[in-house]
This record gives structure tokens, sequence and C-alpha cells, in this order.
């Protein structure tokens, strides 16, 4: 992993009977995945400084069927308290239901928009399992029938014309930090909804698509978030691609505040989301679904480096060491995005009356001078440290 010099290491003192991840039961930093959370969590003790890369209860947000619970629940919190243009800042997530204990809501649903394309998602599966798509009443029933008793399924309407699927990324109070990097991905095979049984045309899963006959491994079917933002400006115009960028922004920020209240919050733990959004012909981004644990394996020298710059920076944000002084916008690729209400780009305390020029302090798919900015920071930040000794 980048960026781990200077992690201390301390000793931790587990339950007895629980394993360690490490032989020598000395670690102050783990990126433990959701299995060993959930089954040693509970049992370990940890000392202050210790950190580790999961809330508890992240399936809140992370597991689909939840997502979808607690943005309804959202919406309709905000239409409540702040009226219906404000809970219409939610409607980034496709119709969807829960199978089976809603089919005959999606039953009614479905016999109101004949035709349409419906897509079937297991809840907690990854790389495209399990997923197929439907048109007609009968598939689902077949599937009913077979999967009696069987896992919770999600099942959505499918946002027509789909293009391409950039991924993207501390509650009570709500502090989000995004990365300036991400990337887009494509299918390999040009998209129609003609041919709904081609997994090669609907899943841009690098692990589906690297299967396909006429796959070129040199190309690949991912595009860094830069070249995807200038491809479009230059299709569509700077300020469409604002728009859109915006509201991808809205959605990152809408979706953690649907969590905010019920993500058990510990000093201990931080998360690293990574947002599957998709980009309809209309440039209407929706949200898919935001994975706890978004894949770190590189498929080229460029996601190599993307990656592993992530993780550096991920490092410098959770800051083990203390030389933060937790006033910064800005650490390396990511922008603080949220503290407790929207970041400005502009110093100074945000404008929230609607008269100023407030723009949010976010940069996704612009240029990420991570090297510059951290050298100017680290060099700062040890000028103060001097002075106020």
């Amino acid at each position: 992993m980048g960026g781990s010099e200077g992690v201390r290491h301390h000793p931790l003192q587990p339950h007895p009977s629980f394993p360690m991840p490490h032989s020598e039961g000395e670690w102050d930093f783990y990126w433990c995945d959701v299995s060993w959370l959930r089954e040693n969590f509970d049992h370990t003790y940890m000392d202050e400084h210790v950190r580790i890369s999961h809330f508890r209860n992240h399936y809140e947000l992370t597991r689909k069927n939840y997502m979808v619970k607690n943005l309804k629940r959202f919406r309709k919190q905000l239409e409540r308290e702040a009226g219906k243009l404000e809970a219409a800042k939610c409607d980034f997530f496709p119709k969807t239901f829960e199978m089976p204990c809603e089919y005959h809501l999606f039953v009614e649903e479905f016999r109101k928009n004949p035709g349409i394309t419906w897509i079937m998602k297991p809840v907690a599966r990854s790389q495209g399992k399990g997923i197929f798509l439907f048109r007609r009443l009968k598939d689902i029933m077949d599937w009913r029938k077979g999967n009696a008793g069987k896992k919770l399924t999600s099942l959505e309407a499918q946002p027509a014309r789909s293009t391409a699927n950039p991924s993207g990324s501390h509650y009570i109070p709500l502090r989000a930090w995004l990365y300036r990097d991400g990337f887009a991905r494509f299918s390999n095979t040009r998209f129609t909804l003609s041919s709904i049984d081609d997994q090669y045309v609907h899943l841009t899963n690098v692990a589906v698509q690297k299967t396909s006959p006429d796959y070129h491994p040199k190309k690949g079917c991912k595009w860094m978030l830069q070249r995807f933002r200038q491809y479009l400006a230059s299709k569509h115009g700077p300020e469409a691609v604002e728009t859109l960028f915006s509201d991808m922004d809205n959605i990152f920020i809408r979706s953690l505040q649907s969590v905010q209240k019920v993500i058990i919050s510990d000093k201990h733990c931080f998360e690293l989301y990574g947002y599957d959004i998709l980009i309809d012909q209309d440039l209407k981004p929706w949200l898919l679904e935001v994975n706890a644990s978004p894949s770190l394996t590189a498929s080229s020298q460029e996601d190599y480096e993307l990656k592993t710059c992530l993780l550096e920076d991920t490092l410098h944000v959770v800051d083990m060491e203390a030389r933060l002084t937790g006033r910064e916008k800005r650490v390396g690729g990511f922008d603080l995005m949220w503290n407790d209400g929207p970041v400005s780009r502009e110093e100074g305390p945000p404008d929230l009356s609607g008269m100023g020029n407030f723009v949010t302090n976010t940069h996704l798919g612009c240029v990420n001078d991570r090297k510059k900015q951290l050298r100017q920071l680290f060099r700062s930040l040890q000028g103060q440290k001097k002075a106020s000794s």
C-alpha cells in the first residue's frame, strides 16, 4: 500500500478468542474486509489512535436494498421539512422494489408501464453476478418460483439509454472528502436495448468485459475522468458538463446525508466509498450503488497510479500522525466537500444566503497536482510547528 510511511506500531489487545489480522498481534491501521469487521469488531479492544477502514454498519449505504430504503426515507423527510423542490434533489435513483417482499407493489407498477426494461440485481454481490434484464412479467414470475425463500433481491426500472459509468468519494458531524481522480467505464459493445440478453452490452464491469471475444486488453474499457470530462465538454459544452458534475456532487452528499443518523459513528472508523453512477444520453446521473470495498486491483498502469495515489492520500486524510490542523480544505488529491455543511472553494465562512457566488469545493475530473499540493501543505505545517515552538 502506498503512503504508509510514518505509521506507528502499538500493541493492540484482542479478545483472546478472536485472531488478529497479523500473526505478530500488533497493528495500528488495518485495511480490513467486511467479513473481518462483522466477526471481530465487537470483540476487539482498540487503542485511541487505531484506525480501520469501515464503519461497523457500512451496509446501510453499501447494500443496494438498504441504500434505497434510506434514500426513500430521507426524501420523505426532506419533503416534510423543506418541501417538494428540496425533496426532488433526491430523484437520482431509479424506481426500485425489494423482492420478494414487495412483489405485489412491483406488479402494480409493472402493469402501469408495459414494455419498459427492468433490471434484477442481487443486493450483496459484485462483478455483475446474478444480474439480468427483462420486459415480461412471466420472466420474473419464473424467477420467483425458482427462488422462493432465497435472499432478497433489488429490482429497478432501467434508466433508458445509458452510456457511461464513472466512479467517484465520518458522521455526525458529516465530513466528506471527494477525490479528484476516477474513471469512466464503458461496454465493449455499443449500447442498445434491442438485445437485453447480451451481458457485454449492459455490464461495464471489467471482470465481465475482459471475457468478451473482441476485448482489447491494451485499450481496455476505461477512461480517466479527466479525459471523460474533456470529451463531454467538447461534445456538449462546458456549461452542460458543469451541471452534470454538480448533479453528481449532489448525489454524493444526499446519499451520505441519508445514512448520517443511522451509521454507527466510531472514532476508529473511516470509509473509502466507490460510487457507481450511470450517465444517460441527457447527461442525467443515476446512482446505481455505493461500494464499501471498491476494487483496488489495477487493470492498467494508469489504473495502478490512480489507486496507489488514492491510497496514499487516504492515509494523509486519516492523519494518524496528527500532522494536519483540521482546517485544510485540500489534502493531496482530496477536496473537502462537506464539513457539517457545504464547503466553498473561496476562503472564509460559507455564504448560504443564496445571494453570493457560492461554489462547492469539488474538482472531480479536474487537474490533480497532488504532489505539488502535498509538498506545499507539509512545508507550511512544518513552518507553523517551528513558529509555535
